[in-house]
């Protein structure tokens, strides 16, 4: 009997291997080429195109805990401009996985092949303003005009990812025939929506035996522009949920269910009583206020380490390191350490523990997807923050985001609905959204004007407060101090409109949770100062750059969306050269469209020149009827950027 069991685990060994390597050869071939795709000059459905997607398959397996996704894209070359496609970008969050197996290759026009030899990097590309992801890039070899180009690659994700599935229909390109499939995890439900539509004519997806398919055609190309919405909110696709039983037809049933069964993890995380009454009395005094003590908890929960923002680990190491799973509070203080949800629900343990009214609050973020409570869709929250009453008004904070000081939260946090949990299921509630004056980049120059080529020189010092001290942290978290540097001193060089010489002079506090970044620099503008006749132009805009080109295009196709409210705030001193007088400074602006404002002042004191400068905005999302008279706001902010200040060299006075 014992013989016979091995022999049928034996057999199944070789037939599951048989299956793997059928698999792995069938995703590394390619697919045929016609003779009609080679002499292909156009596509009537994309006048115009400089290229266009001949083919793309998407095979999504979510049957076990870890899931995967191939993809397979090939791209016909059609103009000049369309071999920049050549260079190739896989968009990725690390966080959520890697990519691998990849290959790829160029099918001259003549039907010969330049297979790619080289190796892919990571990259972080800016598409548009206010746009940026990482993405795995490389350059396929011999690129023509008539070429085609394919690659495909596998996408591993990380463990439980399998419960945010998605099939992105639209594509930068026009896509001529796509194919995609999803294999269902099989111990639950599953359904699936198609909130942007679907392609005309493209019949909705169907389940054959456990295998979601649809095909797909005649994709029209997504227009990309600066400042939209996340590109998945806006695209084609569709979107699957899964749920652990039968699927309940009515949301508010829906999440009662849903938010008794979250808020029963944070009772039972923040049941020991005793061990949180001993840590809040270590932490604050009786005689505190209300925030003070609420400071000194918030401290306390961020001395934890916090897991969410260290290196995955592998299973060995974790073994090796012997780390026990964190079930409570108690664990969490053993240990010092937790992720930054368990961080966040201990946080709601020491405001309890002193008296305060607090609750977790669950939450989706809004940096890819606008979360919709009528989906059902449990496994979008993947986010959560803390609610405390303070002073009898509710305060959000994020003590799980490493590096946010109490009352900020990363903007992909902040204005979203959230689950506020209790014992009875919970309520919706909207996360606060910070003014712009929260916002701030704080620009101080004090320069000199060289009567000798026209530069300005001297110190420059930007202060990042709030969310725009945040995001940088949070953005840059993983660099060395070298790539660092580097950004800090490009910032400045997005800044002003012509080539600089700038250098970081300072060394500012990644690693902290502070309200501000500072970086100090030395600064020499070339040029900034250009003769005309008699006299020298000074323009008034020295960090106009940002502004210069923003919003230039008549027409809007998608809203206009904002990632926080900001506000920047410059104050520029220039020292003229010895004897120097001013002839003509520009009037004030004071120009306030009421959710934007732009100011600017120019004073002459004595042979020293004061600029003041500022930008605030406090929108979010713009209808595209309201883009006309935001685009008229930014092309004033321009006009007046552009202004010149009229001062004149002593050598020209003495002649006059």
């Amino acid at each position: 009997m014992r013989r016979r069991v091995l022999l049928v685990f034996a057999i199944s060994v070789v037939l599951l291997a048989c299956v793997y390597q059928m698999r792995t050869a069938s995703a590394d071939e390619w697919q045929p080429i016609s003779p009609d795709e080679l002499k292909m000059t156009s596509v009537p459905e994309a006048p115009g195109a400089p290229a266009v997607i001949l083919y793309r398959q998407v095979d999504r397996d979510d049957s076990a805990r870890t899931g995967n996704q191939y993809n397979y894209v090939r791209i016909k070359i059609l103009t000049e401009d369309g071999r920049k496609y050549g260079d190739v970008e896989i968009p990725f969050f690390r966080e959520q996985g890697t990519i691998h197996g990849l290959k790829a290759r160029t099918i001259r026009p003549d039907g010969t092949i330049a297979n790619f030899e080289g190796k892919a990097f990571d990259k972080t590309i800016v598409k548009a303003k206010g746009l940026k992801y990482l993405a795995k890039t490389f350059t396929l070899p011999d690129v023509q005009v008539g070429s085609i180009i394919e690659y495909h690659y596998t996408y591993d994700l990380q463990e439980g990812l399998i419960f945010d599935s998605h099939w992105i229909l639209s594509d930068e390109l026009f896509t001529k025939h796509a194919k995609f499939s999803l294999k269902a995890y099989p111990e639950f439900m599953l359904r699936w929506s198609w909130p942007a539509g679907l392609p005309a004519g493209t019949p909705p997806p169907k389940d054959e035996h456990g295998v979601i398919r649809m095909e797909t055609q005649n994709v029209p190309a997504f227009q990309i522009e600066d400042y939209m919405p996340p590109e998945n909110e806006l695209k084609m696709r569709v979107d699957f949920t899964y749920s652990e039983h039968d699927v309940e037809r009515e949301p508010d049933k829906f999440w009662k269910n849903e938010g008794k069964k979250l808020n029963g993890r944070v009772e039972s995380f923040i049941s020991k009583r005793k061990a949180l009454e001993q840590v809040v009395a270590q932490a604050v005094s009786p005689n505190d206020a209300p925030e003070e003590k609420l400071r000194k908890l918030y401290a306390r929960a961020q001395q934890v380490r916090n897991t969410s923002f260290e290196m995955e680990k592998t299973e060995q190491e974790q073994k090796r390191e012997k780390e026990k799973e964190i079930n409570n509070v108690e664990d969490l203080l053993k240990q010092g350490r937790g992720n930054a949800r368990q961080i966040n629900w201990f946080f709601v343990g020491l405001a309890r523990a002193t008296g305060f009214e607090a609750n977790s609050v669950y939450i989706s973020s809004r940096r890819q997807y606008f979360f919709k409570p009528a989906m059902m869709n449990a496994s979008q929250l993947t986010g959560d923050v803390v609610v405390v009453k303070l002073n009898g008004k509710d305060f959000y904070c994020d003590p799980g985001s490493k590096f946010a000081p109490l009352g900020l939260m990363p903007w992909e946090e902040t204005f979203v609905k959230g689950l506020r949990l209790d014992k009875d299921g919970g309520a919706w509630v909207d996360t606060s959204l910070p003014q712009s004056s929260d916002s701030k980049i704080e620009r101080k120059a004090d320069l000199k004007l060289n009567e000798e080529d026209g530069s300005l020189s001297g110190k420059l010092t930007i202060t990042f407060s709030g969310l725009e001290a945040l995001s940088r942290r949070n953005d840059w978290r993983d660099e060395d101090e070298t790539a660092r540097k580097k950004f800090l001193e490009d910032q400045v060089r997005e800044y002003i409109p012509v080539g600089i010489d700038v250098e970081l002079t300072n060394k500012p506090e990644w690693n902290v949770a502070s309200p501000t970044l500072v970086a100090v620099y030395d600064l020499k503008v070339p040029g900034w100062a250009s003769a005309a006749g008699h006299r020298a132009l000074l323009p008034v805009g020295l960090f106009s750059a940002t502004e210069k080109q923003l919003f230039e295009h008549t027409n809007r196709v998608h809203p206009l969306y904002f990632e926080f409210p900001f506000e920047k705030d410059d104050e520029v001193t220039i020292q003229l050269p010895l004897g120097w007088q001013v002839s003509s400074v520009p009037k004030d602006l004071n120009q306030d469209a009421k959710a934007a404002l732009y100011v600017r002042k120019v004073q002459d004191d004595k042979g020293t020149l004061h600029l003041t400068r500022i930008l605030r905005s406090q929108l979010l999302m713009v209808d595209t009827k309201f883009y006309p008279a935001l685009r008229a706001f930014f092309q004033n902010v321009r006009t007046g950027d552009e202004e010149q200040i009229i001062v004149q060299p002593m050598a020209a006075r003495a002649a006059n």
